[in-house]
């Protein structure tokens, strides 16, 4: 389960990065935005997963 978890973290994070970029290329703030949410979305999982790792070694 927790491998599941990461693997959805990185999923979110370069989906974000993506959709980021495409958004700034295109001009489009809003999609910058989300770009970035997902991103940060990302970035909190892989932290709660790693917290998780802490406590179970």
């Amino acid at each position: 389960m927790a491998g599941n978890e990461k693997s959805k973290a990185k999923t979110e994070q370069a989906k974000g990065k993506a959709k980021e970029a495409v958004g700034r290329a295109v001009g489009n703030e809003r999609m910058t935005a989300e770009g970035r949410a997902e991103q940060f979305k990302g970035d909190a999982r892989q932290a709660k997963e790693k917290g998780k790792d802490v406590f179970r070694h």
